[in-house]
């Protein structure tokens, strides 16, 4: 019974293929070994991949021992890693958890490519996905996060996500095939152990049959976000602009708004209290930003515009000047990116700077002094833009905002016998 529901389920969701070489997770504990005891019986080729990550001492030296011995029995390939896992976890800044997931991941897929396997077998089992998706929901998700775990992602296949813990241990048990316990599940100092131990526990009080109400839950969940998965696909492709602007009026006619900005925002690292705060923006006054560890998010005008924090660091400009004298074929190049200035009437020496509170210049073509921040508001500059807009000046005249317009009283005219000709070259500082 226990071999032909993985084996349907493996069919299902299209696991991987009967004549497949399958690359098995093996630490040593019941849902591994049931998991290789299973694929080896039901005739896959298998290969056992064990990580000793020395975080338990003598513990980690007799799981390596007891997998040696059950690969032999099984006559199963097996490939062993140590890992200095604390010092990874020093050196990249992570837990030690995430540093013990991230080195076996990587050094499974290492293996299955030099095994030319075409899956990777982990021993998820229904239960965990059930602690998955009570995780989640404690912690805030949105759908996604309540499908529990994938049966298949990647390379990465879990083929015993229909079978409880139980289910296993009994399955073990009839074939008389012992395991080793790792001591630290016992422990509730993790989230999820206390899920397992405290929480579910108390949930089976009220339902006994709750991990199978649970994952049959997150089953119609995950067919559900298949839905939702498209539904959200399109709205976002109303909302947003070919230049990554989110308008505010478009997102305020989807069915609902909220959910939009969750799908947009929250992958970029915002909270759920942060997504409210900007959802109550949109009909608010414009010029508020949110910030994420790595994204800002303008709230302007009639968008929202999102940058990478390091997008927003001050640029450095150099200007460049060149000043040639002025022949019958001589024109005016028509690129806002370059200023042509009568040299005659330019005092050096000429200073690059940030615009400022105050200045004022006369745009070409105009008679009368404008204030830039009123020019600017007029383009309809962004915050961010107006953060990062230079001006050139000639003492206390501005000549040129810098890839906008030059100033009207410093024109070319015909009288014009050199030109002085500016441009501006910008280096982003490198990010450390």
């Amino acid at each position: 019974m226990f071999k032909r529901k993985i084996l349907r389920f493996v069919r299902e969701k299209d696991l991987f293929a009967g004549g497949d070489t399958v690359v098995v997770a093996l630490s040593g504990g019941a849902d591994s070994v049931a998991l290789l005891r299973v694929l080896v019986e039901s005739g896959v080729r298998c290969v056992a991949a064990h990580c000793n990550f020395h975080l338990r001492g003598t513990e980690s030296d007799r799981d390596e021992a007891f997998v040696r011995t059950l690969c032999a029995r099984l006559e199963v390939p097996l490939h062993v890693a140590d890992f200095d896992t604390k010092a990874y976890a020093a050196a990249h800044h992570v837990s030690v958890e995430m540093a013990a997931r991230e080195l076996r991941y990587a050094w499974f897929e290492q293996i299955r490519m030099q095994e030319q396997a075409q899956a990777i077998a982990v021993a998820h089992h229904r239960d965990d996905s059930v602690e998955t998706f009570l995780l989640n929901l404690v912690r805030g998700t949105g759908i996604q996060g309540l499908k529990g775990i994938a049966a298949k992602n990647g390379k990465v296949v879990r083929p015993l996500l229909e079978v409880s813990r139980e289910e296993i241990l009994c399955y073990l048990k009839q074939l008389g095939q012992d395991y080793v316990t790792d001591s630290t599940n016992a422990k509730d100092v993790f989230m999820r152990n206390k899920i397992r131990l405290d929480v579910l526990p108390l949930l089976k009080e009220i339902n006994p049959s709750v991990s199978e109400t649970i994952a049959g839950t997150a089953r119609r969940l995950a067919d559900v976000e298949a839905v939702y998965r498209s539904a959200m696909e399109e709205s976002c492709k109303r909302v947003k602009d070919d230049e990554g602007r989110i308008h505010i009026s478009s997102v305020l006619r989807e069915v609902s708004p909220q959910a939009v900005l969750f799908e947009l925002l929250h992958p970029l690292g915002f909270n759920s209290a942060q997504l409210n705060d900007i959802y109550r923006s949109l009909d608010g006054e414009s010029g508020r930003l949110f910030y994420s560890a790595d994204y800002v998010v303008l709230r302007d005008r009639d968008c929202l515009l999102v940058r990478k924090r390091e997008e927003t660091e001050e640029v450095v400009w150099t200007l460049q000047q060149e000043t040639v004298e002025v022949n019958a074929g001589f024109q005016v190049p028509k690129d806002v990116h370059v200023a042509c200035l009568d040299a005659s009437k330019v005092k050096a020496p000429l200073v690059l700077r940030k615009w400022q509170a105050g200045d004022k210049f006369v745009p070409f073509g105009m008679r009368g002094f404008k204030k830039v921040r009123d020019y600017l508001r007029d383009r309809k500059y962004s915050l961010f833009d107006k953060e990062n807009q230079y001006v050139v000046c000639a003492g206390d005249d501005i000549v040129w905002l810098v890839n906008e317009r030059t100033d009207n009283r410093f024109r070319v005219t015909g009288q014009t016998r050199r030109v002085l000709m500016l441009r501006v070259k910008k280096d982003t500082p490198a990010i450390l």
